[in-house]
């Protein structure tokens, strides 16, 4: 299995209330976590302009960013492949700090009240100070860490290639409680009603009890995977190793629809972004997709000339993607039409952050890119 996958889980109504309880303001100023909110649902609430500037540029020397950005408290949060990870002033692009690991960074960090959550290569999960980078706790899992956090009540929850989900207390890293499959995770954990989305190696999306860590069921899935599945409604979407695109009902834990590409069988490691119009991802069929949610049925497809490992991001009428030979490419959701393009030079495998007006992306060749609207 190369890509495995913990869909993860974390989920409570209570979690769910909370994000919705959000104040519009605070919710359009912040990119939380690796998709944006619990549901890893990838859509921004903040707008962007229509024609989109570089702002800035924040470069690391020789550096590479595989890891996804965050965006909270005024700042970017993200770690580099050599073991820097950064607090960014997203206003003008300047280092406020930064904190050395002992190896590099994969997996996109998360924020919650003043502190910031990032696990790396070593398998080490890390608590923050986002003001001051300042180390608050660290736990030892016992792999790399490739996904994001997400958080549960007063807890957060972390995966790890040692095949195991913890929960700990957010606020000293005690273990609170764990929970093993037959496989790696390298997915973000997503969280719905009380329920953690496992989808692992041994090809099944495990459901487990966010409060217990007990599973409550199993679904068939046709492969591993590694992505992070979106949650709309009742269903969970997400893509696999084998090609396939793979709507499953968690209520009640079966199958809904099953789409794959007239291309080709290889694998989609491009999570999903989904409303109630369209669900969008990328492929290594070098497509970027859109079905609709209910039924699967194709929308449109979207050409590009490399994989597109990265995940989309769906702002307002627009969705957002970026791909292997370094083009971010805005398109318009109903159609896939393309309305704006920039070319990095340098390929994408991490995802964008929206938010407060602002674009957000690391490349392969260690710049940190900043988009929004020049002031004239």
């Amino acid at each position: 299995c190369n890509a495995i996958v913990i869909v993860g889980c974390l989920g409570t109504w209570h979690g769910f209330a909370q994000a919705a309880e959000e104040k519009p303001e605070v919710a359009r100023a912040e990119w939380p976590l690796f998709r944006g909110d619990a549901l890893a649902s990838g859509v921004a609430a903040s707008d962007l302009p229509d024609n989109l500037s570089v702002l800035w540029k924040y470069t690391v020397p020789d550096g590479a960013f595989e890891s996804s950005a965050i965006i909270a408290n005024g700042a970017v949060y993200v770690g580099d492949f050599d073991g820097l990870f950064f607090a960014i002033d997203l206003a003008n692009g300047k280092e406020k700090w930064r904190f050395k690991s002992e190896i590099g960074f994969t997996a996109a960090a998360a924020y919650r009240d003043g502190r910031v959550y990032v696990g790396d290569v070593d398998g080490v999960f890390y608590c923050l100070d986002a003001a001051t980078g300042a180390l608050q706790w660290k736990y030892e899992t016992g792999a790399e860490i490739d996904g994001g956090a997400n958080f549960h009540g007063s807890h957060v929850l972390i995966g790890s290639q040692d095949a195991t989900l913890y929960c700990l207390d957010a606020a000293t890293g005690k273990e609170i409680w764990q929970h093993t499959i037959g496989d790696q995770i390298r997915c973000s954990p997503t969280i719905v009603a009380e329920r953690c989305f496992l989808a692992g190696c041994d090809s099944k999306l495990h459901m487990v009890n966010v409060n217990d860590g007990k599973e409550i069921a199993a679904v068939d899935i046709d492969a591993p995977t590694g992505t992070t599945p979106a949650v709309l409604g009742d269903l969970a979407l997400f893509g696999t190793e084998g090609g396939t695109f793979l709507a499953i009902d968690w209520k009640e834990a079966k199958l809904r629809w099953k789409y794959e590409s007239s291309r080709s069988q290889l694998p989609f490691r491009s999570s999903a972004a989904v409303n109630a119009s369209a669900v969008v991802f990328g492929g290594r069929d070098k497509q970027v997709h859109a079905l609709d949610p209910q039924s699967g049925e194709k929308k449109w497809t979207f050409p590009t000339r490399q994989r597109v490992d990265s995940s989309p991001v769906i702002v307002g009428s627009r969705v957002f993607v970026a791909s292997a030979d370094g083009k971010l490419t805005a398109l318009e959701l109903a159609s896939g039409k393309k309305q704006w393009e920039y070319d990095a030079g340098s390929g994408f495998v991490a995802s964008p952050a929206v938010a407060a007006g602002r674009l957000v992306i690391g490349s392969e060749d260690g710049v940190l890119y900043c988009f929004g609207a020049m002031k004239k």
